[in-house]
């Protein structure tokens, strides 16, 4: 029996109006209302999707920065992977010798040092406000500010992201994951959705063979592995299509709410 469903938010949950449709949400609430436990599981910030969940009338606990912080329905933290200083050091380093736009999400917000980069794309889909700091040192010496994720932007003249990728691995020992074509996620080592989750479910006492996860990128990958039900969505990337035991409709065709509800019935 399903008695957690944990689900990705952009190409998943999220439409491509950056909004949950009602068939989503009221499959969502029909299996809260069935004594489910709903969990999103995302790369963003608390702060970024509590405007989304709360425009459909859902409160939920959270797995933000793919697995960085895990929140309550309020906001509070459960357990809490910010990349270390050093580490920080080193990839903003190998960051700045490479022609691509990146941002860090903190405890405190989003921070970039370069505002001419920050492109209309990102604008399109941030939906917290930037601060602008001269250095990132500025926050890295904050003692009262976390680093959760580094997100960078391919733009134009810059390496293959799969180069950076190679570099900042072998150079420190975060993780990198993806959410897009055009975009990396850095994050501490145990930042990962999939022991995210399975902490979530332990935390419950819930074993993983009654968790449900869903997922369309990269970044997902982690989660689909250790759930015991797990659905890739049909717009999503391969590997997840490859790794997940069942496939879910895309994002715009109601495709979370309506493997939601296929699970439900077979209870």
């Amino acid at each position: 029996m399903i008695k957690i469903i944990a689900s990705d938010m952009d190409g998943t949950l999220l439409n491509n109006e950056n909004s949950i449709s009602e068939g989503n949400a009221s499959a969502i609430k029909k299996a809260q209302a069935m004594g489910v436990t709903f969990v999103v599981a995302t790369g963003r910030s608390y702060d970024e999707v509590k405007p989304l969940i709360d425009a459909v009338g859902i409160n939920a606990p959270m797995i933000n920065f793919n697995g960085g912080a895990t929140t309550t329905e309020t906001g509070a933290q459960i357990h809490s992977f910010p990349i270390l200083k050093d580490e920080a050091k080193k990839v903003i380093e190998l960051l700045k010798n490479e022609h691509v736009f990146f941002k860090i999400m903190t405890s405190d917000g989003v921070y970039s040092d370069d505002p001419l980069k920050y492109d209309e794309a990102v604008v399109k889909l941030q939906l917290q406000p930037i601060h602008y700091v001269d250095s990132y040192n500025e926050i890295i010496d904050n003692t009262e500010i976390d680093l959760f994720k580094v997100l960078i932007r391919k733009t134009d003249g810059a390496d293959d992201l799969s180069v950076i990728k190679n570099k900042i691995e072998e150079n420190t020992t975060l993780v990198v994951t993806s959410s897009g074509d055009n975009n990396l996620e850095v994050n501490h080592g145990n930042a990962q959705k999939g022991i995210a989750l399975k902490r979530f479910a332990d935390d419950l006492g819930i074993p993983m063979s009654d968790v449900m996860a869903i997922g369309d990128n990269l970044n997902d990958i982690s989660m689909l592995k250790v759930a015991g039900v797990s659905y890739a969505m049909e717009n999503g990337h391969q590997e997840n299509k490859d790794v997940a035991n069942h496939r879910a409709k895309t994002n715009v065709e109601d495709g979370v709410g309506i493997a939601i509800l296929e699970q439900l019935s077979q209870e």
